[in-house]
């Protein structure tokens, strides 16, 4: 399986066949729609800032989520945008990285995601399975999407 995300050139390329591409470009709206919400899946999203102190968190939250899912929002917009792009700029693949990083922490969070976990073969016949699957995909195209970030531009 070749690279979907590498830096060549000093262009940041991508390859990702048309049935991947529908696959990012149906995430956006299914996070957007989550992070109107308080669904409990969004808590690595929002971490505590002050463990249990829940005045003080409170106050935090208060102080930065709606910073915190603009700018979530704004990187949601790009992938959508550049979903079928041939090249990326730094700035978009940076938020193609924080989308990818926040589509697997929820993911985990809900699926209980643990390194336990994949110390053995998970069963087709798991219900989780297609959820396992997708964050399978998301890590394995993040770290591609990372080392195209840390590349040197040739």
């Amino acid at each position: 399986m070749h690279r979907r995300i590498e830096r060549r050139r000093g262009e940041i390329r991508l390859r990702l066949p048309a049935e991947e591409r529908e696959l990012l470009r149906s995430l956006p709206g299914q996070l957007r729609a989550l992070l109107a919400t308080n669904d409990p899946s969004l808590v690595r999203l929002f971490p505590k800032a002050y463990g249990d102190d829940a005045e003080a968190n409170a106050a935090y939250e208060e102080l930065v989520r709606d910073e915190l899912v603009q700018g979530r929002l704004e990187a949601l917009r790009v992938l959508e945008e550049t979903a079928d792009a041939e090249r990326l700029d730094d700035e978009q693949l940076a938020a193609w990285i924080g989308v990818l990083n926040d589509f697997r922490l929820v993911l985990g969070t809900r699926l209980d995601v643990t390194e336990e976990l994949y110390a053995s073969e998970i069963s087709p016949r798991d219900p989780r399975a297609p959820e396992l699957a997708l964050y399978g995909y998301l890590t394995w195209l993040q770290e591609q999407a990372v080392q195209a970030a840390d590349a040197a531009p040739q």
